[in-house]
């Protein structure tokens, strides 16, 4: 069963598509200084609420049990800050240049939701972000736990956020004829079924806490799970589509395979 709703973010008439996976009830305020809400464009704020209640759940006090200096952030995202864009671009055709918002520009760059989370957190140490289309959360997560790996850092939070629910970036996949023109929130997403007609839009956040073991062993964390390989490549086919013998997909899984293919012996 699908968990969308009815368009509400804007009026959706003339629109093919009819629903979205909202986020409700969302608030900012919740999470950190309502003053800061300004500098931020939606996709931003999700991006710091989820980190702040991963790191919460991580039980890190940053400063404390992990030094400033070694927790770093690698967050990624699709298409960034475009509801900001939208907004810019309508004050910029309405009054000209001097009737745009102060940080109109830093509201919609990629890598100021890993930016927000790092001041948010007082994370001091290794800060990137990923654009990768759907797969920038993914390639967030493992960069992170390479970061890890290589030793520049104890702890990364890592993950992505998007907020695109706008006439744009809806529009722009109703253009392309990938999305769903079913009304019926209920059944609308159903990517497996033979009567699927297009994805359905969402929005959101995730967030991950990485850690060396060492790390979360000396401050008694809680360990959810491990990263024992990661592996991205590119099958150089189509912009949209993946190549029809999944060679890419292939050749990804045997790069994060190897590591331990290599060590266990199997060849």
């Amino acid at each position: 069963m699908s968990q969308g709703s009815h368009l509400t973010r804007f009026d959706c008439t003339g629109f093919s598509a009819k629903t979205a996976a909202e986020v409700k009830n969302f608030s900012i305020a919740n999470y950190m200084k309502v003053n800061e809400r300004h500098r931020m464009d939606r996709f931003s704020q999700y991006a710091v609420a989820a980190s702040i209640m991963a790191v919460q759940d991580a039980g890190i006090i940053v400063g404390e049990n992990v030094q400033e200096d070694r927790i770093g952030v690698w967050f990624g995202t699709a298409i960034e800050g475009i509801e900001s864009f939208e907004e810019s671009y309508k004050s910029l055709l309405e009054g000209g240049y001097k009737n745009l918002y102060p940080f109109a520009t830093t509201t919609v760059i990629s890598n100021m939701a890993s930016s927000q989370i790092s001041i948010a957190l007082g994370a001091k140490g290794f800060n990137n972000c990923t654009v990768l289309s759907c797969a920038s959360s993914a390639n967030s997560i493992g960069e992170a736990y390479r970061v890890i790996q290589r030793g520049e850092a104890d702890v990364m939070v890592a993950g992505g956020s998007e907020a695109s629910l706008t006439p744009l970036g809806i529009g722009a996949f109703c253009a392309m004829g990938a999305i769903s023109t079913n009304p019926d929130p209920q059944t609308a997403c159903r990517p497996f079924d033979k009567n699927r007609d297009g994805l359905v839009m969402g929005e959101g956040a995730g967030a991950l806490v990485l850690e060396s073991y060492e790390s979360a062993v000396r401050r008694d964390a809680n360990i959810y799970g491990e990263i024992v390989g990661y592996g991205t490549i590119v099958d150089a086919f189509h912009i949209t589509s993946p190549a029809p013998g999944g060679e890419g997909g292939v050749r990804a899984m045997e790069l994060a395979l190897w590591p331990n293919l290599v060590l266990s012996g199997v060849k």
